[in-house]
């Protein structure tokens, strides 16, 4: 009999391929409660690597992090009657601490838009306070409907940017900043995604904003998932709170903003864009673990090679992990770290280190050959390197094969149930937008037509990317 699979095949049934592969890389489990997830070590390994690297460059981008409460006064969201009007779906109200009702319902935090600007009002006093560049690492809560692990999760973790400047120009130009320096470049260069920067529609846009800036990306059965996204708010929360600066001209003038955020939804779209039928394939730049040397057999020898090994690569600068667990059988090891994904293997037994040599298993270009061991310090961090590229390369070419240029509002249908397609914006428009809406098809972002991000909605040349979406 053919042995059964470690996981569904994808072409089989790619959300089951989904959820095996979450449970048996030992990402996440789902929570007690409907929705919930509880994120497993080596999932959270994940995520901290992506915080440290998101991090530095928000601080770059200026940004301070800070952070504000998990309960916020229902009273708050009332404020912004299209931001209330945008979450009241998916909020979950307390009613009562402490054993007796509440005097006034407090909300589980679904964004913090409210509560930032209840402290913003307080802060900012002269155009001297701006910009205000506030970023906060949180959890956050949206009661979903039809939840799924990483992807839709009632409560997940996430950066939320808050920022308040003296001018449209200065708050639209921040908002484009973090959409392009921290997000599109750390999706790209980190997490070797390939990503398309775009403009929301107004149907898409965050309620409250005046535009929304997001990156969708493709994932391996051709949905769209989107990724990270920028909002510029215009003066509509300053102006609910009354959050105003006094001008160099002595005039009281409200402050224009921005939000922005990213979440770990990027864990799912890790898994489902670069992963395979025989587990995760995780990006070297962002894996906690990029090699792990593996002991084969119990044999002192091999033991203190494989730790030595483990010494000079770490001294490369490689995050290494050394397997000697021994007692654990050699082929179950193996296929864990397939699932994993980690980028290199590096297997040794006493016949390779009779030879010198040891066996260098590449997770993402796939294939195994001898090295020889006093290589491997100057090898490995330029296969690292190679199979970076390489990941962004896979990710590019699937987006590219499987989006078409369409001219109908049909076509844009047919050609969703594949992949992506491309219709001009002037061609779809709103109506055409709410058709496809009909059909399950969203217009993910609208694109220039030299593939930069519009100024506008209705600029000339726009093209909308049209998907079925996560």
């Amino acid at each position: 009999m053919p042995k059964a699979p470690v996981l569904t095949p994808r072409a089989d049934d790619f959300p089951r391929w989904y959820q095996d592969l979450i449970g048996k890389a030992e990402l996440a489990d789902n929570g007690p409660v409907r929705g919930t997830m509880v994120i497993r070590p080596y999932g959270y390994s994940l995520w901290e690597r992506m915080q440290q690297e998101m991090d530095a460059r928000i601080k770059e981008a200026g940004a301070s992090n800070a952070y504000f409460p998990l309960l916020i006064p229902q009273s708050y969201l009332t404020k912004e009657a299209e931001h209330v009007e945008g979450f009241a779906p998916e909020l979950a109200v307390v009613t009562h601490g402490g054993g007796k009702e509440l005097d006034e319902p407090v909300v589980i935090r679904p964004t913090s838009e409210t509560i930032v600007n209840e402290y913003f009002a307080k802060w900012v006093q002269s155009y001297r306070d701006l910009p205000l560049l506030i970023n906060q690492w949180a959890n956050v809560v949206r009661w979903e409907l039809r939840p799924r692990v990483f992807l839709r999760t009632t409560e997940f973790l996430w950066q939320e940017g808050h920022t308040a400047h003296a001018t449209y120009e200065d708050a639209r130009d921040y908002a484009a900043r973090i959409h392009r320096d921290v997000y599109a470049e750390f999706m790209e260069n980190v997490l070797a995604m390939d990503v398309v920067p775009g403009r929301k529609t107004v149907r898409e846009r965050f309620a409250g904003a005046i535009n929304t800036l997001t990156l969708e990306g493709m994932m391996g059965d051709g949905k769209a998932l989107q990724l990270g996204t920028s909002h510029e708010l215009g003066q509509n929360f300053a102006k609910a709170f009354e959050t105003r600066y006094l001008s160099k001209d002595g005039h009281q003038e409200y402050v224009w903003q921005t939000s922005w955020g990213s979440t770990t939804r990027m864990i799912g779209a890790l898994v489902m864009m670069h992963g395979d039928d025989d587990g995760l394939r995780i990006p070297p730049r962002l894996a906690p673990i990029q090699a792990v040397v593996v002991a084969v057999k119990s044999d002192d020898a091999v033991l203190a090679e494989v730790r030595a090994i483990g010494d000079r690569l770490k001294a490369a600068g490689v995050r290494v992990h050394v397997d000697d667990r021994t007692d654990t059988p050699f082929g179950r090891r193996a296929v864990d770290w397939e699932l994993k994904g980690v980028p290199v293997r590096i297997e040794v037994g006493p016949r390779d280190l009779a030879n010198g040599s040891a066996v260098l298993v590449r997770r993402i270009a796939g294939g195994k050959e001898p090295v020889a061991i006093a290589g491997l310090a100057e090898l490995v961090p330029t296969v690292l390197e190679d199979d970076q590229a390489l990941l962004l390369a896979q990710s590019r070419e699937r987006r590219t094969g499987r989006e078409v240029e369409v001219s109908t509002i049909e076509e844009a249908t047919e050609a969703a149930s594949t992949g992506w397609a491309r219709i001009p914006w002037a061609t779809l428009g709103p109506e055409g937008e709410a058709r496809l809406a009909e059909q399950g098809v969203s217009v993910r972002c609208l694109i220039a037509a030299d593939g930069s991000v519009p100024e506008t909605d209705d600029q000339p040349g726009n093209i909308a990317v049209v998907a079925r979406a996560y």
